[in-house]
């Protein structure tokens, strides 16, 4: 039987010696003597939450397709100024597949250029997102002031907050249409060039807004009667104001001593990743559990719960994120979980979760499921996709 390390929580003098396949199979080796063999063990699996990544890749390309072409049409001919050529022909892909959502104009009958359009039943559903991006609108102005107060100065570069927009809910133009239409603008945010790169300020902090999402689930669980019992159960997670909620693999049996390990860290206090870090000292054992309060409201403040690898690398200064990130999330394995399924390597919060399906979801990914649920509906408009195909060939 595969075994995790005895000590998870005590992996300083730990290495990462192997990362095979994109963190899915992992060699964790403990310092031995000289001639001792180290032992190997695996980072396990979990099939649901790869397939988290698998089951999004056709509604992404879907819901992009109809970005490009809004409410009007768009010329086939222009498909590939807008994505590339090597991305134009997955484009058309979609387009021949999925005629339920997409339609093909013109041709050579028509003697115009081809186009591709939305179906009538698709437009319906799209004329749904303009509510669903007003009901987002506190959300998203709330949840990006809190990330400016997670950020060390209350500051952020532009282009960051870009990168992980999309992930954010924020739309493409969030600049203009979010951040200076903000009712409160500049009370809350402004925006200034430093060193060459505009930055986003939080001009006003809200203490009511410093409470992480972890704080907020557990005021919730105690106000209606649901708080578990104060000793540490088999499955690690434990009822205290500084405990995390812990999903292990199936089929993983934690001896005594893991347990006994995971309850002195769930007990252990740390700052709030509210707190300005500059007051902590990072080698205390505390702020390295903070480090761990603040990759789960990173987490917790995008609308699906995940973000790459990479997103979270380019924070390091802003969040303070320590050197070794990888090795701080493989030894929190409870808690996040690594899977190289999607285009790049992502980070998933494991209890946001049910098996592959996200138990809650923001007015825009509603939206987003409803448009998506249109592949189930049979169109016949292939004719017309299978012309628009040989139009672009040619």
């Amino acid at each position: 039987m595969l075994r995790y390390l005895r000590r998870p929580y005590e992996m300083d003098e730990m290495r990462v010696s192997d990362v095979l396949s994109g963190y899915m199979r992992m060699q964790i080796m403990q310092k031995t003597t000289v001639g001792r063999k180290p032992k190997k063990k695996i980072y396990h699996r979990v099939q649901e939450l790869d397939r988290v990544m698998e089951l999004q890749k056709k509604p992404s390309l879907i819901l992009e397709l109809k970005s490009i072409i809004q409410s009007a049409s768009l010329l086939l001919r222009d498909l590939e100024k807008e994505v590339g050529f090597v991305q134009k022909w997955n484009y058309m892909a979609v387009i021949e597949k999925y005629p339920s959502i997409f339609r093909v104009i013109g041709g050579h009958v028509e003697r115009t250029p081809p186009a591709v359009t939305l179906t009538e039943k698709a437009k319906m559903v799209a004329a749904m997102e303009s509510e669903a991006m007003v009901q987002m609108e506190p959300i998203l102005g709330r949840n990006l002031r809190k990330l400016l107060m997670l950020s060390v100065d209350c500051r952020l570069p532009l282009e960051k907050i870009e990168l992980i927009a999309s992930e954010l809910g924020l739309p493409r133009d969030f600049k203009n249409s979010i951040v200076l239409k903000y009712p409160q603008y500049p009370q809350y945010f402004t925006l200034n060039e430093l060193n060459g790169k505009e930055y986003l300020h939080l001009e006003s902090w809200d203490s009511s807004l410093a409470l992480t999402v972890r704080e907020e689930k557990l005021a919730l669980q105690t106000s209606n009667g649901d708080a578990r019992r104060a000793k540490i159960s088999i499955d690690g997670n434990f009822s205290g104001p500084f405990a995390f909620r812990l999903k292990f693999p199936v089929g993983f049996r934690p001896n005594v001593s893991y347990l006994e390990e995971v309850e002195r860290w769930q007990k252990l206090e740390f700052p709030s990743p509210y707190l300005n870090v500059r007051r902590i000292e990072a080698a205390d054992s505390k702020a390295r559990k903070r480090v761990v309060a603040v990759l789960h409201e990173l987490l917790s403040l995008s609308i699906e719960k995940r973000l790459t690898s990479g997103q979270l690398d380019a924070f390091h200064t802003e969040f303070r994120l320590p050197a070794r990130l990888l090795l701080c999330l493989i030894k929190h394995h409870g808690i996040f979980y690594l899977t190289n399924k999607g285009a790049k390597s992502t980070v998933i919060l494991k209890e946001a979760y049910d098996g592959s399906t996200l138990i809650d979801k923001c007015p825009l990914l509603e939206f987003k499921d409803k448009f998506s649920a249109l592949i189930g509906r049979k169109e016949s408009d292939a004719s017309s996709c299978a012309e628009a195909s040989s139009y672009i060939e040619n």
